[in-house]
C-alpha cells in the first residue's frame, strides 16, 4: 500500500474466498531522489477474491469495458466505506491484466500527495525519464499534463484504477482524471454525487444480501456453523463485506481453541461496543468514521494475541498505530528501547506474531519495509488505553526523530525523508486526537515533521517541503498552539518553499506575517526573526525592491554576528546572500567583499561546504555584474564543477552555475565555450521544463545572442 491517509484502506483486504493468492508482475521505479509508490503494478490487498458474491452483473460490466480497443470511458464505484469496492476493482484489475493483455497501473488517490506520487509513477511506468519527473515534483512542470501525456502515447492498451478517491477534489485540482483512447479509469469512492463525476459512468456497490453475506463466512470459515449461524453473524455485521471478511478470517485461523460462528456471534453481543458496525456508519460522517466499524473486529484479535502469550504484539501494533499505513522501513525497529512494556529482544517475536494473524505485512522488494492497514491502525488507536497513549506517541517520536540527522545538508539524496513523511504526519494526527499525550511529546512529533521538511527542502522536492510543511504546520497548531516556536519555524519552511517555487508575492506576503508575529513573540532580535528577515529579503530582491531586502540582510548579519560570532555558519550564510542582489549600487558596494566572504567559508566551513559553494556562486555573479569579468571565471568554473560533483548535474542549482559559467565565458570573449554551456542548459530546460517555459525561451535567446556574436545563423527551433 501507498499514500498515508486514514480512510484509505477501508475497502481494501476483501477475500470473499480465503484461496487463490493473486500473483502480478510489479514495477519498481528507482531514481536518485524518488519519492513516489515502490509499486503501481500490484493492487495493494495482497489477495484476490476467487468468488465475489453478488457481483457478478457489476463484473459483467466492467469486464466488457476492457474488452479489445475499448477505451476513454471512466467508471465510478461508489458507496459505503467497506463495502467492497476496491476487491471489485481488483477483480477487474486481474481480469484487464491476465485475459485481456492490458498493462495494469494502481494509485491510491485518498489524498495529494499520494495521487500525485502514484500518478508521476505511472508516468515513469510509461517512459517519463527522471529530469520531468523531478519537474513535475518540484513544480516546475504540470504533473497530471506529464502524467496523461505517456498514458496517451502508451504501446499497450491499460486500466488504470484510481482507489479510495473519497475526497474528489483532490482528483479535481489538477484534472487528474482524463479519458484516453489508450485506456480505461476506474474510480473507487464514497462519493456519489453526479457533479463530482462528469462524463463518467457511475456504479453502486453496497451491502450483500443476507444469504450472500452468510455464504461469504461459510467460505471463510469451512465447519464452524450451519447456515444459520453464520447469517446471524452476518447480520450482526451488518453485512458489511469487510467486517464478513475480517470475521471469517479470525475463524478461520484460531488453532488452540477454535470459536464457533455461535460463539463468534455471542462475543459480538456481549462486548460493550460490538466492533461498531451497526452503530457508527453514520450519514455525512465522512470517510474517517466508516473505517471504525470494524474496531470490535480488531480488537477480539488483539485479545487473542494476549491469550496467547504475545502481550508485546499488542503494544507492538499499538505503537504502529501512531503511524501511517503507507510502508514503514524496519530499521526504524531495529534495537528499539522503547520505555514500553516491549522489551527490544521480543520486539522480533511480536512482529512475528502480527505477522502471522496478517494483521501486518512485509512488504515485497528490496527495501525491507512493513506495511499495516490503515483501518486496522485506526481502529487500535481508537481502543488503545488513555493511559497508555502518551508513552506509545512519544516512543514512535523518539524513534523517527533517531533516524533523521538532526540537520540535513542541502541536497540530501537519503530515501528517509520520503519514506518517513507521511509517518511524522500520522504521528502528529495521533498527537491531535489523543488529549491524553503531554505537550513534550507533541513537540517531538512537531519536530519529526520540521527534521522531514528541511529535508525535503535541501534535496530539491520543494512541492513535498510545501506540502508538508503547510500539514505539520495545521496539526501542530491544534495541539501547541500559533504562538509555539515549532508552529513558527514550519510557518517559515512553508513561506521559504513557495518562494522555491517562483510564487514570489505570495512568498514575501507569508514572510511578512511571520515576521510580525516572531517579532511580537520572540522579539526583534532573536535568531527565528533574524532567520525570517533573510528568507523575505529574497522574494524582495527579485520583486525590485532592493532597499528593503539589503536593510533585512545587514540586520540579519549585524544580529547573527552579535549572537553567534562572525565566523558561525549562519553569519557567513547571510554575508553570502548580500551577494545575490541585482545591478547597482548596493551590489556595487557589496561585491568586494566578496572574495574575502569566501576565503573566510573555505577556512571556517572547508571547501565542500554548501554554505561555501553558495558563497562561490554568488560570489562569481557578484563579480559578473560589477563588470569584474575575469576574476569572475575562476570561481564560477569551481562553482560549477563543485555542485556537479556534489549534487549532481541535474539538480537545479547546478545548472544554475552552469547558466552563469556561460554568461561569464561569454563576457570574456570565450563565445564558443559560452555556447557548449548554453547549449548544455537549453537541453536541460527543453527536456525538463518543456520547451515553452519561460526559462527555456531565455536560454534560446541567449543563444541566439551568442551565435551573433560568432556570426553563425541559428537552428530554426524544435518544432
Amino acid at each position: 500500500m501507498t499514500g498515508h491517509n486514514d480512510g484509505r484502506a477501508s475497502d481494501q483486504g476483501r477475500v470473499y474466498q480465503a484461496s487463490g493468492d493473486q500473483h502480478i508482475v510489479e514495477h519498481h521505479h528507482h531514481g536518485a531522489a524518488w519519492t513516489g509508490p515502490d509499486s503501481i503494478r500490484h493492487p495493494p490487498i495482497g489477495r484476490a477474491p476467487v468468488i465475489l458474491r453478488d457481483r457478478s452483473e457489476l463484473i459483467g460490466r466492467l469486464r466488457e469495458a476492457v474488452s479489445e480497443g475499448a477505451g476513454n470511458t471512466v467508471f465510478v464505484l461508489h458507496g459505503l466505506g467497506g463495502c467492497g469496492k476496491t476487491a471489485v476493482a481488483c477483480a477487474l484489475f486481474d481480469h484487464a491484466t491476465r485475459e485481456r493483455g492490458r498493462v495494469g497501473l494502481w494509485v491510491n488517490a485518498s489524498d495529494q500527495a499520494s495521487l500525485r506520487g502514484g500518478m508521476l509513477a505511472v508516468a515513469a511506468d510509461r517512459g517519463a525519464r527522471d529530469g520531468e519527473l523531478m519537474a513535475a515534483r518540484n513544480g516546475l512542470r504540470a504533473a497530471a499534463d506529464l502524467v496523461w501525456n505517456y498514458l496517451d502515447r502508451s504501446d499497450l492498451p491499460w486500466l488504470l484504477v484510481l482507489d479510495n478517491a473519497d475526497d474528489p477534489a483532490v482528483l479535481r485540482d489538477g484534472g487528474w482524471v482524463r479519458t484516453s483512447p489508450r485506456g480505461i479509469v476506474l474510480v473507487t469512492t464514497r462519493q456519489a454525487a453526479g457533479h463530482w463525476w462528469p462524463a463518467a459512468e457511475l456504479l453502486h456497490v453496497g451491502v450483500l444480501p443476507r444469504a450472500e453475506a452468510a455464504q461469504v463466512l461459510r467460505d471463510l470459515a469451512p465447519g464452524a456453523g450451519s447456515d444459520a449461524d453464520a447469517a446471524a453473524v452476518a447480520d450482526r455485521l451488518g453485512r458489511l463485506p469487510l467486517a464478513l471478511t475480517l470475521a471469517g478470517g479470525f475463524l478461520a485461523h484460531q488453532v488452540i481453541a477454535p470459536w464457533t460462528m455461535e460463539e463468534y456471534g455471542r462475543r459480538l453481543r456481549d462486548l460493550p461496543d460490538p466492533i461498531g458496525l451497526i452503530d457508527q456508519g453514520a450519514p455525512g460522517g465522512g470517510g474517517n468514521d466508516s473505517r471504525h466499524l470494524v474496531s470490535g473486529t480488531w480488537q477480539l484479535s488483539l485479545d487473542s494475541l494476549a491469550a496467547q502469550n504475545l502481550p508485546e504484539a499488542v503494544t507492538l501494533l499499538r505503537l504502529l498505530a501512531c503511524w501511517s499505513n503507507d510502508p514503514l522501513p524496519l530499521s526504524l525497529l531495529a534495537d528499539a528501547r522503547l520505555g514500553l512494556p516491549l522489551p527490544a529482544e521480543r520486539v522480533e517475536l511480536a512482529l512475528r506474531g502480527l505477522l502471522d494473524r496478517s494483521l501486518t505485512e512485509l512488504v515485497p522488494g528490496d527495501n525491507r519495509c512493513l506495511r499495516t492497514h490503515g483501518v486496522l491502525l485506526d481502529s487500535v488507536a481508537r481502543v488503545t488505553p488513555a493511559g497508555e497513549r502518551d508513552g506509545l506517541a512519544a516512543a514512535a517520536a523518539g524513534l523517527l526523530l533517531r533516524s533523521l540527522p538532526p540537520s540535513p545538508e542541502r541536497g540530501l539524496r537519503d530515501s528517509r525523508p520520503a519514506a518517513l513523511a507521511p509517518h511524522a504526519l500520522a504521528l502528529l494526527r495521533r498527537v491531535v486526537t489523543w488529549p491524553e499525550t503531554g505537550i513534550g511529546t507533541a513537540e517531538s512529533a512537531a519536530d519529526c515533521a520540521l527534521r522531514l521538511v528541511t529535508a525535503q527542502h535541501r534535496s530539491g522536492d520543494y512541492a513535498s517541503a510545501l506540502a508538508t510543511a503547510e500539514q505539520a504546520a495545521d496539526l501542530a497548531r491544534r495541539r501547541l498552539g500559533d504562538d509555539h516556536v515549532l508552529v513558527l519555524r514550519l510557518r517559515q519552511r512553508i513561506g521559504k518553499a513557495t518562494d522555491r517555487l517562483g510564487r514570489l508575492e505570495e512568498a514575501a506576503q507569508l514572510h511578512r506575517e511571520l515576521l510580525d508575529d516572531l517579532e511580537r513573540i520572540c522579539g526583534p532580535g532573536a535568531l527565528d526573526t533574524l532567520t525570517t528577515c533573510l528568507h523575505l529579503s529574497r522574494p524582495l530582491t527579485w520583486l525590485d525592491q532592493p532597499t528593503e531586502a539589503v536593510r533585512l540582510m545587514h540586520r540579519t548579519v549585524a544580529g547573527r554576528h552579535a549572537q553567534l560570532g562572525p565566523w558561525h555558519p549562519l553569519t557567513l550564510e547571510a554575508r553570502a546572500c548580500l551577494l545575490e542582489l541585482p545591478p547597482g549600487p548596493d551590489l556595487d558596494r557589496e561585491a568586494p567583499a566578496g572574495l574575502d566572504l569566501v576565503a573566510d567559508c573555505r577556512r571556517e566551513l572547508g571547501a565542500d561546504h554548501a554554505i561555501t559553494l553558495s558563497a562561490e556562486l554568488n560570489c562569481a555573479g557578484a563579480l559578473l555584474n560589477t563588470g569584474q569579468h575575469s576574476e569572475a571565471l575562476p570561481l564560477a568554473r569551481r562553482a560549477l564543477a563543485a555542485h556537479e560533483q556534489r549534487f549532481g548535474a541535474d539538480y537545479p542549482i547546478t545548472v544554475a552555475a552552469r547558466s552563469l559559467l556561460s554568461n561569464v565565458l561569454h563576457s570574456v570573449g570565450e563565445y564558443r565555450g559560452a555556447i557548449e554551456q548554453a547549449e548544455t542548459v537549453r537541453e536541460w530546460r527543453e527536456r525538463v521544463l518543456g520547451p515553452e517555459h519561460p526559462w527555456t525561451t531565455a536560454i534560446r535567446e541567449k543563444l541566439a545572442r551568442y551565435r551573433r556574436s560568432l556570426g553563425e545563423v541559428a537552428p530554426p527551433d524544435p518544432v
